[in-house]
């Protein structure tokens, strides 16, 4: 239950990220000014996610995850949710390649959780 717990934080913290990142692509009558704080102000409640995410999935606190896990977890999801994102707002369609590439991250996530010793971090 954790892991999906801390699966779904950061698919919710990564849809604020990417919009917070890529959305301002979309406004160009915003100066950059403006664009960086809106940006940060979209991003505030990402952090709001991102961080419980990490500590309810990581193993200091109980969790199923290495900090290297959560990391190379996040980067995947936040693939999966940049990809929609392209597609459906900045109306970009990612080429072969692009998919090619993250197949490659998403082949480094199985790796990843290859072989993980379950609580090789004993809580603090």
């Amino acid at each position: 239950m954790r892991a999906l717990s801390t699966v779904l934080l950061l698919v919710c913290s990564n849809i604020f990220m990417t919009w917070a990142w890529y959305g301002h692509l979309r406004k160009v009558a915003w100066t950059l000014p403006v664009a960086i704080g809106l940006s940060w102000l979209i991003a505030l409640p990402e952090y709001a996610l991102q961080v419980p995410a990490n500590r309810l999935g990581h193993l200091s606190q109980g969790g199923p995850f290495t900090a290297p896990q959560l990391k190379i977890l996040q980067e995947a999801i936040t693939l999966l949710v940049f990809v929609g994102f392209s597609i459906v707002v900045l109306k970009e369609k990612p080429r072969a390649n692009d998919y090619l590439a993250f197949a490659l991250i998403f082949a480094g996530v199985v790796v990843s959780m290859l072989g993980r010793t379950p609580g090789a971090i004993a809580p603090a």
